[in-house]
């Protein structure tokens, strides 16, 4: 429950819930992870993403009517302990704050890489106390950015469309879905390219800044999906046609090689400052996400409940901000977690399924648990379809979390 006179103040509209949920997904993992999974699906890297696409609409659905029914910060750590018990509650929000904190670090790496590499941990740090402090001065102030970052980079997303389709090296043939890679293979890429559609439950998480939640939230979400599903199947359509499965697979690059390949390499540095762009985006939701999930779990003491402070000008969570923001700084200046995208996909899986079982109880008849059973084996297969270390490493951060929750020896207070 939320404490009298500590909730957030409602300002986000349907069109502000849209941009937040586009910030979130149409970021820096359009960028990368279509070498990856072009590598794993090799000539069913569109199969994989029709896979991730389904999955990812079923956890959509599941998150909407469950945020329509509990408008509070924390996402699925609110309803998995509404609707599961506080244990699965906690299990979610772990692999989410854990995981999503170390995306964050390598978001702001990946940032660091794009502006300047020599100097990557420091532009980094940078990063991340600037997009701190405008998470800080409100959730308008981050709606507003997230709206010019969503802007640039449809824009540059667009031009790499327009010049791969409109070249001469563009070949329909190449779009031939085979499965080189195998099912498993096809599985693994869906994995891969799940963690670029998981921003939708950003939505979710902000659920109590939202105006009118009930109506707003449940439209928010798939919208907010269909138009990143759009935009993700054109410029994969557009970037195959070009380079072909192999050619994608090795791209160390990809749209930057593929505008290359068009015969546009001027074009390349722009598409470098857009990653650059998409991945300041990614980590102004990801804070956003992450101090959200961090102020549910300090009201219910599973994390220092001075976290859990609402400022009373602002009405952000700002000490849930602040203290996220200095982890984050201190990971970005201090090592390379660029690797953690996968171990990242995993906790988010396993969040999404604790989602889609949380989801499951809101409605027994079976017309209605169709999309949440589903989602749940979907999440479930996708998790252990990852490469091998991403799982491994997976399994041990829920495992420290279960630990951490038995020393603890008690049930929060609901």
């Amino acid at each position: 429950m939320t404490p009298a006179g500590s909730g957030l103040r409602r300002t986000l509209g349907l069109g502000d819930a849209v941009v937040v949920g586009l910030g979130s997904m149409i970021g820096a993992g359009v960028f990368v992870a279509l070498a990856p999974a072009a590598r794993a699906a090799g000539s069913a890297l569109l199969l994989a993403l029709a896979v991730a696409a389904v999955v990812a609409y079923c956890n959509a659905m599941s998150s909407a009517r469950l945020a329509a029914r509990y408008p509070a910060s924390g996402g699925t750590y609110v309803y998995g302990r509404e609707r599961l018990g506080e244990f699965w509650g906690y299990l979610a929000g772990w692999a989410f704050v854990v995981g999503k904190t170390a995306s964050c670090a390598a978001m702001a790496l990946t940032v660091g890489a794009y502006v300047w590499p020599e100097q990557a941990h420091a532009v980094a740090v940078a990063a991340v106390l600037a997009l701190t402090a405008v998470n800080y001065g409100g959730i308008q102030k981050s709606a507003w950015l997230t709206r010019v970052v969503v802007a640039l980079v449809l824009a540059v997303l667009a031009s790499v469309v327009v010049v791969s389709l409109g070249s001469g090296r563009a070949d329909a043939g190449r779009l031939d879905i085979g499965l080189s890679g195998g099912v498993g293979g096809v599985l693994q890429a869906a994995g891969l390219l799940f963690f670029a559609f998981a921003g939708y439950a950003r939505v979710a998480t902000l659920g109590e800044e939202v105006r009118d939640p009930q109506r707003t939230i449940p439209r928010a979400i798939p919208l907010a999906l269909g138009l990143t599903l759009a935009v993700y199947g054109c410029v994969a359509v557009a970037v195959l046609s070009v380079l072909g499965p192999a050619g994608l697979g090795q791209a160390t690059a990809p749209l930057a090689d593929a505008v290359r390949a068009a015969g546009v390499p001027a074009l390349a540095p722009v598409v470098r400052m857009g990653a650059a762009v998409a991945a300041l985006g990614s980590l102004l939701a990801l804070i956003l996400g992450v101090s959200r999930t961090t102020l549910a779990m300090a009201r219910d003491r599973h994390l220092p409940r001075v976290l859990a402070a609402v400022h009373p000008r602002f009405q952000v969570p700002h000490r849930a901000e602040l203290a996220v923001g200095a982890v984050v700084a201190v990971l970005a200046a201090t090592v390379d977690v660029r690797g953690a995208i996968g171990f990242s996909s995993f906790g988010v899986l396993v969040y999404y399924a604790v989602a889609n079982a949380s989801a499951w109880t809101l409605d027994p008849s079976r017309v209605s648990r169709v999309v949440p059973a589903l989602g749940l084996v979907g999440c479930v297969l996708l998790a252990f379809s990852l490469p091998a270390l991403s799982v491994v490493v997976g399994v041990s951060v829920l495992a420290v979390g279960v630990v951490a929750y038995g020393v603890r020896g008690q049930q929060v207070p609901r």
